[in-house]
């Protein structure tokens, strides 16, 4: 008797557990763009590089129609210098790549978790993103101005150009003088647009 009890019982919790997920939604990032800036210390055109990383993926996640978060995994393997070419390009792109800056082979993704959009009123942005970000196994919550517009599960972020330090995340040469070269902030900008799935969320 007492196991037929505990039997019901776990059956019931089972089906409460189904019951609170059906109708969760997630929506997919379908496209997007990232951009990164790096600056020496003296901030000129000729002493700053850029490029871009691509997104492993991304999704939003619904509770019904509300939203609950976004998750995000960035591909530091894709980084790319955009400003430079031939040899050049090269040397940089590896030393980004390397132990004394993001060491993709030890860390090959980065990630963010978006907790919350915060709107603003008359402001050039619409949002403020809260979320953290893990780069190198280092996690430090950040907050961005951008615009952000969810209309049912489509979701469109665009971010303003915001910096994180380099040195929070232990992006720097070791016991080098080139480091003090190198302003502590890198600035980062990011697009995505989803598009929803009609499934339910798999548990």
């Amino acid at each position: 008797m007492k196991r037929l009890l505990l039997f019901v019982m776990m059956c019931a919790s089972i089906s409460f557990v189904f019951a609170q997920k059906k109708g969760d939604k997630i929506s997919k990032v379908i496209t997007s763009e990232i951009k990164w800036w790096g600056h020496k210390v003296v901030k000129t055109k000729a002493s700053s590089h850029y490029g871009s990383l691509k997104l492993k993926s991304g999704k939003f996640n619904f509770d019904k129609t509300v939203f609950v978060d976004g998750e995000f995994v960035i591909d530091m393997r894709s980084l790319v210098v955009a400003d430079l070419s031939g040899d050049d390009q090269v040397k940089l792109t590896n030393e980004l790549k390397g132990t004394n800056f993001f060491e993709v082979k030890k860390f090959p993704t980065a990630k963010f978790h978006l907790k919350k959009i915060i709107p603003l009123a008359n402001s050039e942005y619409n949002s403020t993103i809260v979320g953290d970000i893990t780069i190198k196994g280092i996690r430090k919550t950040i907050s961005f101005p951008a615009n952000a517009h969810i209309t049912q599960f489509t979701v469109e972020i665009e971010s303003s150009v915001f910096s994180l330090n380099r040195k929070d995340f232990r992006i720097f040469y070791q016991n080098s003088l080139k480091d003090y070269f190198i302003k502590d902030e890198m600035d980062i900008q990011f697009k995505v647009s989803t598009q929803k799935i009609d499934n339910e969320r798999p548990l």
